[in-house]
């Protein structure tokens, strides 16, 4: 059971890191710092916006908008650092 939960764990470690990226990505493709038709960095951005948006669309249509400024991912990752938490101190002391 203890496997299971470290699954987890590591699970919504790497979907945060997915999230930082993706947000990086977006704000150098933003400023022009890379070019999205440069295949690699195109496939790149389509696999991240695939894996991050089903999860951040329901954010946003919640959020109120604040002029361009999207805190979806900020609010995803505090409630992915809270389960996270959630898991290794409620929940794993139990199966062990």
């Amino acid at each position: 059971m203890y496997a299971l939960f470290w699954l987890i764990d590591t699970i919504l470690e790497l979907y945060t890191w997915l999230l930082i990226i993706s947000a990086v990505l977006s704000w150098l493709v933003a400023f022009n710092v890379i070019n999205t038709r440069n295949r690699v960095v195109y496939t790149i951005g389509d696999f991240l916006y695939r894996v991050t948006e089903p999860v951040l669309r329901p954010i946003r249509r919640i959020l109120p908008n604040l002029g361009g400024i999207d805190i979806a991912p900020v609010i995803l990752i505090l409630l992915i650092l809270f389960l996270r938490q959630l898991i290794r101190n409620d929940i794993a002391p139990l199966v062990l």
